[in-house]
């Protein structure tokens, strides 16, 4: 089973650029060295962070910005911006049709995950980038 770790680097990404916004540290490498993965995974996410307009890019100048401010950038923006319509939770279609409880799981799934996307979701929208980037700021400060 592989957990996406797509949305904490979108939110890693997203608060690096809002932290660093007057330094010269934003180009992929260095944005890269924070996440701890590679700059080609770090311009595939911006690219759809700027798809989404919540990033503004110039090609060949490393200084992406937030194009609103981090109070109006929910964690379901980012969510929405890099999921690609997948669901937190999917159902394991391949199971044993001949048994009564592979035939019958993902109907009894279905909903129970129905229910868990919509309050993520919710949640999702009363969690600001502003939120995460003072999360960070007072967590350094210990």
């Amino acid at each position: 089973m592989k957990s996406s770790t797509q949305l904490s680097d979108a939110v890693h990404i997203l608060a690096y650029i809002e932290i660093f916004k007057d330094s010269h540290a934003l180009s992929s490498e260095q944005i890269a060295q924070s996440v701890a993965t590679n700059p080609t995974n770090v311009r595939k996410i911006m690219a759809q962070l700027r798809k989404a307009n919540l990033i503004q890019t110039t090609v060949g100048k490393p200084n992406p910005k937030l194009a609103l401010k981090a109070s109006a950038i929910s964690l379901f923006d980012i969510y929405r911006a890099i999921s690609n319509d997948d669901l937190l939770l999917q159902i394991d279609g391949k199971t044993n049709i001949n048994c009564l409880v592979g035939a019958n799981i993902q109907t009894a799934l279905d909903q129970a995950y129905q229910q868990v996307q919509q309050a993520a979701e919710l949640e999702m929208r009363n969690v600001s980038l502003d939120m995460i980037i003072k999360n960070i700021l007072q967590a350094s400060k210990n």
